[in-house]
């Protein structure tokens, strides 16, 4: 017995050795967390098992956690955080290619987007993970951004038309399919749009299945309201650093680890969209999906064209979209993305 004792201590402290040469041998660095609920929430907590793996690559993360993402990019513009975790939607300021993997009806299931991410977290695309001085270090699934109504008839694009519709201050891209389709938009920030809704100030808001509960949206989705059950587009959160201030290969080393993470990002994504209780998931009919579809094609390709869409991104998206469905129209379209 009290050789094996022995053994377990020697087992113990070589770890401990182990782990306190990584964090000695590692450079400090802060990084903003952006997560509606905190350090209590889904976001922060993944970045704990992140921050382990990151003193592998010689990196010793101090994560602070923010409630408002756009603080946490002007910090992190501001240098007062060397790197930051947030939406693929604030992140296309800072590299519109990656940004633009949040781009509206681009990606129809998360199989469409685990394809895109694996595509563009391989070393042949490092290229383009990066706008100097910053440089995308991961990408992972936020959840499919659904439409929260309260009035469950809303189920196809023309019953849009003149409602009042919440959207992002910061993604002119909501502001323009907002515009198309006829509705009223209502200019918001993350912390705001949901309050809205369930006040009655918006008949519409977007957003994935965590924000029903962190955010209460049954207030607003009684008594007549509905989750419309189709993918507006899907959701990331994305990892930038400032690439000077980090080690070299720093960048793949994360880009790979977050990737091998998807699987368990999907587990936390399905679990809140389980929440959502069955009364209020809205189908829309077969025959009005095209509509849809044509509506968001429509839109990219003007983003597009106004610099606000990356086209590499698009056309990326596109022929996975038609490798997947070779029989939709667009994949025979004159004027493809």
């Amino acid at each position: 017995m009290n050789r094996y004792k022995r053994l377990v201590t020697k087992l113990f402290t070589a770890l401990l050795l182990m782990l306190s040469s990584h964090t000695a041998l590692a450079v400090a660095k802060k990084m903003c967390v952006f997560d509606l609920l905190g350090a209590n929430g889904p976001v922060f907590s993944y970045m704990k098992d992140y921050k382990i793996a990151a003193l592998n690559w010689g990196v010793e993360l101090e994560l602070k956690p923010y409630t408002n993402e756009r603080v946490a990019a002007e910090d992190f513009k501001s240098a007062l955080c060397d790197a930051v975790i947030f939406t693929g939607i604030r992140a296309r300021q800072f590299n519109s290619f990656s940004g633009s993997l949040d781009a509206i009806g681009a990606l129809p299931t998360y199989q469409h987007l685990k394809s895109v991410i694996t595509t563009v977290s391989s070393k042949k695309a490092a290229k383009l993970m990066l706008s100097d001085p910053y440089e995308v270090v991961g990408i992972s699934p936020a959840g499919t951004a659904y439409m929260f109504v309260n009035d469950r008839s809303i189920d196809t694009v023309g019953e849009l038309a003149g409602k009042r519709i919440a959207i992002l201050d910061s993604d002119p891209a909501q502001q323009e399919m907002v515009s198309f389709i006829g509705g009223s938009a209502v200019g918001s920030s993350i912390a705001t749009m949901y309050s809205k809704f369930n006040n009655g100030s918006v008949d519409v808001a977007f957003g994935p299945a965590i924000v029903y509960e962190a955010m209460e949206l049954y207030k607003g989705l009684e008594p007549n309201g509905g989750v419309i059950d189709f993918s507006l587009a899907q959701l990331t959160m994305q990892m930038l650093i400032r690439k000077t201030e980090f080690p070299e290969n720093y960048g793949q080393q994360s880009r790979e680890y977050v990737l091998s993470r998807f699987d368990v990002g999907m587990e936390s994504v399905k679990k809140y969209e389980s929440t959502i209780p069955e009364k209020y998931w809205v189908a829309i009919p077969e025959s009005d999906k095209p509509d849809y579809r044509e509506v968001f094609r429509q839109s990219r390709m003007r983003l597009r064209d106004e610099g606000i869409y990356n086209g590499k991104m698009l056309k990326l998206m596109r022929m996975l979209r038609c490798k997947k469905e070779p029989q939709q129209s667009e994949c025979t379209a004159t004027d493809k993305e």
